[in-house]
């Protein structure tokens, strides 16, 4: 019975390969036929398309073809005086000579002789020749029943009636060719310092794989001037870690070394001194100084001018790819919608509370479980090591628990990626583009919670409410509230990204290196034969490039994104590492696409999709987040209370504001005997603690009660967030305003290209009807 069904599908496929086939010969597509020569029950199909057809279905997609050079002045650049460094920095002119600009007009094949055709091998690129290709091989039908026309190359590989379907790349041996040219001048590691091929790259892989390499390149140069100003930032606060008035009054025996803190748990902990937190006292004023409050607002400006330069720089692509006009092409629905559109219909509302109730309980799991290993391995520590140095134990709790997090999110990647795969399919999207919208969403906010969650809870949620220590808050009247550090939450918040943003660098090598094994099989296949493997046997060999194309590429970018604007007022080396990553990312991702991919169906894209407002909407987030990290987490705005309302000496002299006794005034006194359990502190010499909280000491009518110095800190912190929050958004709206996003030439040469087609392509008929001459048409 399983061999009738083997043979009955065998024999369906066959007649719909044959049928698709016939079809496109009827098109007017040639075929060609060719064996494997590895395996020889493989074999290939290999679509030409003649010139006639090209010029046909260059009119019916609209390609905007060139129609004569562009005979605007262009305006000089002030600094090209320098090009006899920058030209280094460019590709060899000699090889990649620079695109001549061009205005153009929709194709029409009855006006070939008013476009610009020297050659017509060459007038149509590579990627128009594809995209043309594709977008018949995707309308051919391979089977008719009635009045159902079935049709498409991509119904037909999910049937499995072909096993793939590619534009073949350029034989790699040639050395004129443009593949050649773009892995000897883009991705080879020699030329890592050099500026991209954006025209060359969107010529061979098209408009949609050259704006992600632009936008790339765009964000990493971008990233130059924050890393700039965040190293300037960490030298200045480790320059100055050993002159703080705060860390040395921690570091003095006679200070730091007189006050003894209450223990931060009920069983195992017991007291401190607080000159035992030193040298995280030092670390800590390396990334908590005066210069990261000014950094922080130096980065909510500057991803402001990043997003408007790159509005303005995605429109003069635009303008120089022909996708200004772009108008997307009915698209045919996905066979996954075609195969149920008929039996299910899913209700909109029940979409969106799907996803909100899947992002809600993925935010409260992602917490609990971070919550959860976080707590038990700081009691574990404690158990494991009672005569080690508390804050020792703190710093390893820390860390460790920075990397299992680390582990945490990769392992929960998996899990999320599953559920927004299948929400997203659950939703069934009409047409590829809606799913991928869909998509991308969804799978921002998930990552968003699983690499964000935890840096969110260290930095507003750890150490805020956990009493004082005579009566500490406890959840579910079991589990101590967790407090901070002793370093305080900002050193821990800077650790935890250290880790994640290290450790995913790191984890997104490890897997660029496994794509070494697809250059070893190739090399192993080439070595144990003697038989030359032609061109499109070698491109079958490598890997396909899947149907979400670089969705996870532009992910981990924009992820990249969040670490460097949502929590950079805590860790100003964010930039420095995101750029030194970006440089090797653009590289690996250009010789991944170039030699271990096979080659693309290029597609048109106007910009980068839906990432750009999720990349708007981080921009704004990042404002608010960076005000409450320097208002909630840091020490800055306690310091600057004290220093400007509770530091003067009598004279009330100006110049007589100091940092002196802040550190003592910062803390509280807690009665030893007002501890619950006595017992455990049986042995102490001394009658009072202190602890990190402005509070009433003990024989106050108020004793233990926040006061007035706590409120001013907490007016003071609201005030610093609502100011700088305005301050930002206002320089922000006005900098949206002051900067265009269409600089004026491209306006001005869209202008001068709208005229050149009416006059050209359309007057033309007045000249062909014999109404007036051809002079007087200019």
């Amino acid at each position: 019975m399983k061999e009738i069904d083997k043979n009955r599908t065998f024999q369906k496929r066959k007649q719909r390969r044959e049928y698709f086939e016939a079809s496109l010969m009827k098109m007017g597509m040639e075929l060609e036929a060719a064996r494997s020569v590895v395996d020889e029950k493989l074999l290939f199909v290999k679509v030409h398309m003649p010139w006639d057809m090209l010029c046909t279905y260059a009119e019916v997609l609209h390609i905007k073809m060139p129609i004569q050079p562009n005979d605007l002045c262009t305006t000089s650049s002030p600094f090209n005086f320098l090009s006899c460094i920058t030209k280094h920095f460019y590709p060899s002119e000699d090889l990649i000579a620079k695109e001549t600009e061009y205005f153009t007009a929709p194709f029409e094949k009855d006006r070939l002789e008013y476009f610009y055709v020297k050659d017509r091998d060459l007038f149509f690129t590579p990627s128009m020749r594809s995209r043309m290709a594709y977008y018949i091989l995707s309308r051919a039908p391979y089977e008719v029943r009635g009045n159902i026309k079935k049709f498409g190359v991509t119904k037909l590989l999910d049937g499995g009636v072909y096993k793939a379907a590619y534009p073949l790349h350029d034989v790699s041996d040639e050395c004129p060719n443009e593949r050649y040219l773009l892995y000897n001048e883009w991705a080879h590691p020699k030329s890592f310092y050099k500026m991209q091929p954006l025209d060359l790259i969107r010529k061979y892989y098209g408009e949609k794989i050259g704006i992600y390499f632009a936008w790339l390149g765009f964000y990493t140069a971008m990233l130059a001037l924050a890393a700039i100003v965040g190293l300037g930032c960490f030298i200045y606060g480790y320059t100055t870690q050993e002159t703080s008035t705060w860390s040395k009054e921690v570091c003095d025996p006679l200070i730091g070394g007189n006050i003894v803190m209450c223990p931060q748990c009920d069983k195992e902990c017991t007291y401190w001194r607080l000159n035992s937190t030193c040298e995280s006292s030092k670390k800590l004023c390396i990334f908590d100084n005066y210069g990261t409050l000014v950094f922080a607002v130096f980065m909510a400006i500057w991803v402001t001018v990043f997003l408007e330069f790159w509005k303005r720089y995605q429109a003069e692509l635009e303008y120089e790819w022909d996708t200004v006009e772009f108008l997307e092409q009915e698209e045919q629905p996905r066979p996954e919608y075609e195969a149920k559109c008929n039996h299910e219909r899913i209700n909109p509302v029940t979409r969106i509370v799907l996803i909100l109730a899947s992002v809600v309980a993925i935010i409260v799991y992602r917490l609990a479980v971070f919550f959860s290993f976080s707590t038990r391995l700081q009691s574990d520590l404690k158990e494991l090591e009672p005569f080690k140095e508390y804050v020792t134990a703190q710093m390893a709790t820390s860390v460790t628990a920075s990397v299992i997090s680390f582990v945490v999110i990769m392992v929960l990647n998996i899990l999320y990626e599953r559920v927004a795969i299948w929400i997203t399919d659950f939703e069934l999207p009409r047409t590829k583009t809606d799913y991928e919208n869909s998509l991308t969403l969804k799978m921002f906010l998930f990552q968003f919670v699983n690499y964000y969650s935890s840096c969110f809870y260290i930095a507003f949620a750890k150490g805020k409410v956990v009493g004082y220590p005579g009566q500490p808050v406890y959840l579910l009247g079991k589990y101590r509230n967790e407090e901070c550090d002793p370093g305080g939450c900002l050193i821990e918040l800077t650790t935890q990204l250290t880790v994640i943003m290290g450790g995913k660098a790191i984890w997104n090598n490890i897997q660029e290196v496994l794509w070494m094994k697809n250059l070893i099989f190739r090399y192993c296949t080439r070595v144990g034969s003697e038989k030359v493997i032609p061109r499109w046997e070698q491109d079958y060999q490598l890997q396909p490039i899947g149907k979400l194309g670089l969705f996870y590429e532009y992910l981990e970018m924009v992820i990249q994104f969040g670490f460097v604007t949502l929590f950079v007022a805590s860790f100003p080396l964010a930039p420095v590492l995101a750029l030194v990553n970006n440089l090797f990312e653009i590289r690996v991702d250009a010789w991944k696409i170039i030699t271990q991919f096979r080659r693309m169906v290029p597609e048109k894209a106007q910009d980068i999709g839906a990432w750009q407002p999720i990349l708007q909407g981080v921009a704004i987030l990042a404002v608010a987040s960076n005000a409450m990290i320097i208002a909630f987490t840091s020490d800055m705005i306690p310091r600057l209370v004290y220093y400007w309302s509770f530091s003067v000496y009598p004279y009330g002299d100006h110049s007589s504001h100091t940092m002196q006794g802040y550190i003592n005034n910062t803390l509280s006194v807690f009665d030893i005997q007002d501890f619950s359990n006595k017992k455990i502190f049986h042995a102490v010499s001394l009658s009072y603690f202190r602890y990190r909280d402005f509070r009433y000491p003990p024989g106050h009518h108020r004793q233990y009660e926040y006061s007035i110095y706590y409120w001013h800190v907490i007016a003071a912190k609201m005030a610093f967030i609502i100011v700088v929050e305005h301050i930002v958004y206002l320089t922000k709206f006005v900098l949206s305003y002051v900067i265009p996003d269409v600089p004026y030439t491209v306006r001005e040469q869209i202008k001068r290209e709208k005229y050149l087609s009416q006059v050209i392509l359309h007057e033309t008929n007045l000249k062909l009807s014999g109404i007036i001459p051809k002079a007087q048409i200019a």
